[in-house]
């Protein structure tokens, strides 16, 4: 068992931060990593013709439907797919699987750890410094699950797929967030199209497809594993609209589109750092996420001057691992960039 450095006391209010509280309506938002502000018009068309089928409760069609459309896309079994309401629904499912002892690879998401923390399940922080690669020999060797980003939330990094396979033991369960992964071009790292018996990949809908609003999202591992997970579950636990964006963007005409927006942010991206390092900002690389993680002097008092100009941007401090310093920008189109570059410019480092 690790010493008791290694569980350390977090504030759970900093854990349960996200970047919608830093993004109030009408403030240019770099603080939210969803891309644009609805869904495509393609899509809106088609969960509007779903609107008359509302008063009836969602039928085991439908669900069938978006889990086989999910696994043809990534060339899984259809048992291999529990659809989700979010993918932080998933997240709130981990302590079912009764770990014993979960490592977390930090800095990352927050809300694994602390569904496995008001579960009362012993976590430990496995903190990677900066240039933040992946190291497993830092994993403790009893830990029974292991929760990684890829690529992580707010770092940008990409961890390669080897690096992760390699965190398997016997006893042991891999999970792994994909949530921004098909932000990425090709998703050369993803083990979503692998089958393995102690590797859950969770998967988000609403970055890239800006479902924000309607949870969407779903894991795919083994089906026993994936029993373990939905145990206690109540029924109906999404609703017509959500399965039929699941399918909806599952098809391969929806997966074709996902990657060319991909290709638009990882040339918005390239274009961002070299605009952001002029301004003497220091600029996490390499950067694979719909987002950046930055250094400045004084980022807290940065993110106050930025707001009272209407400019969102995410506080860094809440995620374990960063000290203070850090925020954390969502990759935007150049208009909205000029906006920025010019607040930062007015304000001052």
């Amino acid at each position: 068992m690790p010493d008791d450095t290694e569980f350390p006391d977090f504030d759970h209010a900093r854990l349960r931060h996200h970047g919608d509280v830093d993004a109030r309506p009408g403030m240019v938002d770099f603080a939210v990593n969803v891309q644009g502000s609805a869904p495509p018009e393609w899509l809106r068309e088609r969960l509007a013709g779903r609107l008359g089928e509302l008063g009836r409760y969602p039928g085991e069609a439908d669900e069938r439907a978006a889990r086989a459309a999910v696994a043809a896309r990534h060339g899984r079994a259809i048992d291999e797919v529990l659809l989700l309401a979010g993918v932080a629904e998933g997240f709130a499912m981990l302590p079912r699987l009764g770990s014993r002892l979960a490592a977390v690879i930090h800095p990352s998401f927050t809300e694994p750890e602390l569904a496995l923390r008001d579960a009362g399940v012993p976590v430990a922080w496995v903190l990677l410094p900066s240039p933040y690669t992946l190291d497993g020999a830092a994993v403790p060797e009893d830990a029974d699950l292991v929760v990684v980003g890829n690529p992580t939330n707010p770092t940008s990094v990409l961890h390669p797929a080897d690096s992760i396979r390699a965190l398997r033991r016997p006893g042991r369960i891999v999970v792994v967030d994909e949530a921004f992964a098909d932000a990425v071009p090709g998703e050369p790292e993803s083990l979503a199209g692998e089958s393995h018996p102690d590797v859950l990949v969770f998967r988000s809908l609403t970055k890239t497809w800006a479902l924000a609003g309607l949870r969407c999202g779903y894991v795919l591992g083994a089906p026993p594993v994936l029993a373990r997970l939905n145990r206690g579950r109540p029924h109906w636990p999404l609703g017509t609209l959500q399965l039929e964006a699941i399918a909806a963007v599952s098809e391969p005409a929806a997966v074709a589109e996902a990657q060319r927006r991909a290709g638009t942010v990882a040339a918005e991206r390239a274009a961002m750092i070299p605009r952001l390092r002029e301004l003497g900002v220091e600029v996490h690389e390499p950067a694979h996420g719909p987002f950046l993680l930055l250094r400045v002097p004084d980022a807290e008092l940065l993110r106050k001057k930025l707001a009272d100009k209407g400019i969102a941007v995410r506080r860094g401090d809440t995620f374990p691992g960063l000290e203070t310093g850090f925020l954390r920008v969502a990759v935007r189109p150049a208009t909205e960039v000029d906006r920025l570059v010019a607040a930062i410019r007015d304000v001052g480092l």
